[in-house]
């Protein structure tokens, strides 16, 4: 597109920022206005002025190489490279000292000299949108666009020096560890999964981390994401005991937005399955009228107290069918600043589509999408659930257990490899051939990868009736896998620790 005007800049701004640059050499202070610019993420291209872009780059390799700053030194340099007369010799160099008198307002030129590069920058993306917009050839579908044009508008403003200090660092480890000898054991760094063994092995689902639940078709995979769903935007999960089903805290009973991308199962089925696990009934026998009279009064006290309990929940759901991952992306960071999501679900991978990558093979686009999915928990700062099938393989192997692995993850090796944690969920009652095959409630989570932490299996039950995973009930006197006793850690030798971290 074509347009006339000039784009917004300042050069006398541009030139006071160089000049103060130089006077700052001169006095005590030495780098103190460089420094303010490359931690600022001040770049060449922050100026429009091609002749204070030069300069400022010589100024930036002058600075890494740790060479003297100064006029004289800056002259030379830019004569060695050939650029001091396309600048306007050294003239132009005298005139950038003479801009300032002094660096007391260095800051406030700097603002301008950015501001003013802000602006054009927002006007080259806004004329790449408009661009992409009339291209129906290279973008037929405008959801591409907009995730794109989303993205690139919120990435403005972060391509600064997003280096922590090592100190900043090391103080903030040391903080996260001191809380560990005071909580006894009793808090986790992340959110909690609702099921304890599993919150002992993973010590809960940590901020950046992409989670994979992955299972054969019909195993349960969706439930047990939407117990870990339910159980973070409640602050508790219901465990059987004497009967009835009390709620018991987690986390300290603190709710987290959680957000849901069903592209599988409609709103209205998500929730009814929700709603009447938590109550603990019995769907497939109350449709076909098989609850007898004398159960339907308490099921129906059940039945009041999830949907109050649910109606409250900071739960969203979107379940639009086979979203691109860019537009997914853009929904994401939408509802992460309206409101304040914690964790997102995704249900499932591969009905996630990359229309970028379409045209080069299943294989490439969900790899593709896989390094989206991750790119996004980074980015948001928040776990990130992604449900994944499984290939036949563990069918296959001549295996009597059909215990699944990673190389099980079906389309792409990239799930494997980006995932920080993955769960390959299996019931035995499935496989006839399993020697545990007659314990119809036996789900096991073996937590195949975890970058952060212990591998092994978890045994759970699955309440098959109510569609819900809920803690296994252990044996008197013996403790969960890798643990002594329920009071006494494992000593650091029993730990096994996950070879692909």
């Amino acid at each position: 597109m074509t347009d006339l005007k000039t784009p917004p800049n300042n050069t006398e701004a541009e030139r006071a920022v160089l000049g103060s640059v130089l006077l700052d050499a001169r006095g005590r202070s030495g780098d103190r206005v460089m420094d303010l610019c490359l931690t600022g993420g001040v770049t060449p291209e922050t100026f429009f002025d091609p002749r204070n872009r030069a300069v400022y780059q010589t100024m930036v390799d002058m600075n890494r190489a740790s060479k003297p700053l100064d006029p004289l030194t800056l002259m030379e340099e830019l004569r060695v490279n050939g650029k001091l007369e396309a600048i306007g010799g050294v003239g132009y160099v005298e005139s950038l000292i003479e801009q300032v008198q002094s660096t007391a307002n260095a800051e406030y030129y700097l603002s301008i000299v950015r501001s003013k590069h802000l602006r054009r920058t927002l006007i080259e993306r806004a004329a790449s949108v408009i661009d992409k917009c009339y291209d129906e050839g290279e973008y037929p579908d405008p959801q591409t666009v907009l995730g794109e044009a989303e993205k690139d508008f919120l990435a403005i403003g972060t391509h600064g020096d997003r280096t922590m200090p090592w100190s900043a660092a090391i103080d903030d480890s040391f903080r996260r560890i001191d809380k560990m000898f005071s909580s006894n054991g009793t808090t986790f760094e992340g959110l909690s999964t609702g099921l304890k063994h599993l919150d002992e092995k993973l010590q809960g689902l940590k901020p950046s981390e992409m989670i994979v639940i992955a299972a054969r078709p019909s195993v349960g995979k969706t439930s047990l994401a939407m117990n870990i769903a339910e159980s973070a935007a409640l602050g508790q999960m219901l465990s059987l005991k004497g009967g009835r089903y009390p709620p018991v805290e987690v986390d300290g009973g603190k709710r987290h937005p959680v957000l849901i991308f069903s592209l599988e199962m409609p709103v209205e089925a998500l929730t009814k399955r929700m709603v009447g696990g938590r109550a603990h009934i019995n769907l497939w026998r109350l449709n076909r009228n098989l609850v007898p009279r004398s159960e339907k009064d308490q099921l129906t006290q059940n039945l009041f107290a999830a949907v109050g309990d649910l109606k409250g929940a900071p739960i969203y759901v979107d379940d639009s069918a086979g979203l691109d991952i860019m537009d997914l992306r853009a929904r994401a960071r939408r509802m992460k600043k309206a409101h304040g999501i914690e964790l997102i679900v995704i249900d499932y991978l591969q009905l996630c589509r990359c229309n970028e990558k379409s045209k080069q093979g299943r294989q490439i686009e969900v790899s593709e999408i896989s390094q989206q999915v991750k790119a996004m928990a980074k980015e948001l700062k928040i776990p990130v659930i992604v449900l994944s099938q499984l290939s036949r393989a563990n069918e296959q192997r001549g295996d009597k257990y059909e215990k699944p692995k990673l190389s099980d993850l079906r389309d792409s090796g990239a799930i494997e490899q980006d995932a920080d944690v993955v769960f390959l969920l299996r019931r035995p009652s499935r496989n006839s051939a399993d020697p545990e095959s007659g314990d119809e409630k036996l789900a096991i989570i073996d937590v195949a990868k975890n970058r952060n932490g212990e591998i092994g299996e978890v045994r759970v039950d699955f309440i098959r009736e109510y569609v819900r995973f809920e803690d296994r009930a252990l044996p008197a006197g013996e403790a969960p896998p890798g643990f002594e006793s329920s009071e006494r850690p494992p000593e650091r030798s029993e730990f096994v620790q996950d070879p692909m971290m």
